[in-house]
């Protein structure tokens, strides 16, 4: 089972900036292109106030005017090195401060809308990420999927969605809490239920679901895999795994992960019969130009077993 996709997560609020030019990133897109991925993933188009390409109704939201076309960028380097590049979605933030999905929304329709004019006619251009997080019924998460989704697709002759919801684990704490677990984990058929009733609202406008892999432990891995491959087989969606190459059992958060924790999980998805593996994320976790110098050491190991 090998990582053919990876998240780019260039607007960010709990992982350092690394301050990379165009040159920088052209790089990065070699070293994932001889790693075998093929499809990037622009998690956020945006978060608060901080954008990746100039959007004049973001900016006339009062969003910061963005140094360089992040966008175009990436569209650009995935059509020179042959990848798929996914869009995602705005984040203002204000879902997470008030529970409120409706503002996601609102600000989305004009963000689909304009990218889609802006940047449509890149042949790199292949699908759009939802980029709500969320693990479990979150109110109004169902009418948000369902409405971004089928905009996505009725402006782009359906182009791919996906989403890659969390689950809500024993790990599955805030990246500031000092913690690295929690008591009120949600059990196996608790989250195949509610996971059920989330999917039986969307399947129509979503492709493929990527459920992140790093909030429950190693030893429960398999159970929820295959719960969650079932599930998008029931509702005709893609089954890939969202392979984290963080490590969330340390208290330093976060740091690249054990190869051979990645290893484990990638083998486990494998054996649940997975379409694809993608991961969060290539350039601060697993590249060898990344900040953390454990990356490049991983990025070896990887290649070392999987190539």
């Amino acid at each position: 089972m090998q990582i053919t996709g990876t998240f780019i997560d260039e607007i960010s609020h709990d992982i350092p900036h690394q301050n990379w030019s165009a040159i920088e990133w052209e790089q990065d897109f070699i070293h994932m292109k001889n790693m075998g991925i093929n499809t990037v993933i622009l998690i956020r188009s945006g978060y608060r106030r901080f954008i990746t390409y100039p959007s004049k109704y973001l900016i006339s939201k009062g969003c910061y005017n963005p140094p360089i076309d992040l966008v175009e960028l990436f569209l650009q380097l995935s059509t020179k090195y042959n990848m798929q590049f996914y869009f995602g979605l705005y984040d203002s933030g204000e879902y997470w401060d008030t529970g409120n999905m409706q503002v996601e929304i609102t600000h989305n329709q004009y963000v689909i809308d304009e990218v889609w004019k802006n940047y449509g006619h890149h042949p790199s251009f292949k699908g759009w990420y939802l980029s709500m997080e969320i693990s479990r019924k979150t109110k109004g998460a169902i009418e948000a999927f369902s409405s971004l989704g089928k905009q996505c697709k009725n402006v782009s002759n359906n182009l791919n969605t996906f989403i890659s919801p969390w689950i809500d684990g024993k790990k599955s704490v805030q990246a500031a809490s000092a913690i690295l677990q929690k008591e009120n984990a949600v059990s196996l058929k608790e989250h195949e239920s509610e996971w059920s009733e989330i999917f039986d609202g969307i399947h129509n406008v979503i492709d493929a679901v990527a459920f992140q892999d790093g909030h429950v432990d190693y030893y429960e891995l398999i159970d929820y895999l295959t719960v969650n491959k079932n599930l998008a087989r029931k509702y005709g969606l893609q089954a890939w795994t969202n392979c984290e190459s963080f490590d969330r059992d340390m208290p330093i958060k976060f740091l690249p992960i054990k190869f051979e924790k990645m290893k484990l999980k990638l083998d486990a998805a494998k054996q649940c019969g997975y379409d694809k593996a993608i991961t969060f994320e290539f350039s601060h976790f697993m590249s060898p130009q990344s900040m953390y110098g454990s990356a490049k050491h991983l990025f070896n190991r990887y290649c070392e077993t999987y190539l």
